[in-house]
């Protein structure tokens, strides 16, 4: 035997593994080096006002030293509520029916279209919102709603149609072709057997999906469902163009206009270097818009991970 090729096998593989860990733990050292980027860049606002102040305060005055963040965490998270609460369900019961519902034609038919929706740019879904989705938001809905239920939360001042609802559907479009991938493929992985063996006892096509079929297929719709919830919170140009971007407005209806964390730092991302800490107002708001995307995940994955431990 020769011994000298063996070792000399021995030692390119403790290299080729070591050098793909040392690539992988580059990669996932990624966001962490963004992070301290982030705040070291931005800590100079500390200063001048404290964290507490600049989450809570809604006073965006950059020229009189006033750096609230308050309005544009509130924008974001309307924005984000919106769009989730029109997706998730959307997309859910679409991938059901694409599963287990849907001929193959459909199928073959369906999928280049999802899969042409997630490669649109959030340039086009922000221009086929501002002429199509604004003018139904201001000619339809707030009509409808400000006619039928004006003591309702629905009503609004704001007659533009520029709103977080607006912003709303056109996120929850763009977050359809993830959710609905991810939870189709998650839908194909459970078993055969599982579905025959619950129609066999008698339950129907709905109880069986419903039942057996969504209970082994949780874990990764949930996933799916985060994905989703990554792309609305952190998308900018699109909210951009049709969220109406008023700055000192907090929607207090879904009609109202917002100004989301991302639109802020792309939309005054060119202003900051004249004024003193408007460079670190803005950094920190990128880094608040970090850390809140990374705790969505985290809670996402002990979601996950508590789901695959109850099953086991």
């Amino acid at each position: 035997m020769n011994y000298s090729k063996l070792d000399s096998r021995k030692i390119k593989d403790i290299f080729a593994k070591r050098a793909m860990f040392f690539l992988c733990l580059c990669i996932l050292s990624l966001t962490l080096f963004i992070a301290v980027g982030l705040w070291h860049k931005s800590a100079a606002i500390f200063s001048l006002v404290s964290l507490k102040s600049v989450i809570f305060s809604t006073a965006w005055r950059p020229f009189s030293g006033q750096f609230g963040l308050g309005g544009f965490i509130i924008g974001t998270f309307w924005v984000t509520a919106i769009a989730m609460l029109i997706s998730i369900p959307l997309s859910v019961l679409t991938a059901i029916y694409l599963s287990e519902y849907a001929g193959r034609r459909l199928r073959n038919i369906s999928e280049p279209i999802i899969d042409l929706l997630a490669g649109i740019s959030p340039v086009v879904y922000g221009v086929w919102g501002v002429i199509a989705i604004v003018p139904l938001v201001r000619n339809w809905l707030m009509p409808f709603f400000s006619r039928r239920l004006p003591f309702f939360p629905f009503a609004s001042d704001n007659f533009t149609g520029f709103s977080v609802l607006s912003a709303g559907i056109v996120l929850a479009v763009m977050t359809f072709p993830i959710i609905i991938s991810i939870s189709k493929e998650a839908l194909k992985t459970v078993p055969l057997e599982i579905r025959e063996a619950s129609l066999a006892l008698g339950a129907t096509k709905w109880q069986t999906i419903k039942y057996a079929v969504l209970k082994k297929a949780w874990p990764g719709i949930i996933a799916a469902v985060i994905l989703g919830l990554s792309r609305a919170f952190g998308e900018t140009m699109a909210v951009l163009m049709v969220a109406g971007c008023a700055i000192g407005v907090i929607p207090k209806s879904i009609f109202d206009a917002g100004y989301p964390l991302p639109a802020l730092i792309a939309n005054t991302y060119g202003e900051m270097m004249s004024v003193p800490l408007y460079d670190a107002a803005i950094l920190l708001a990128a880094f608040m818009l970090l850390t809140v995307t990374t705790l969505f995940n985290v809670i996402g994955w002990g979601v996950l991970l508590h789901i695959h431990a109850k099953e086991s």
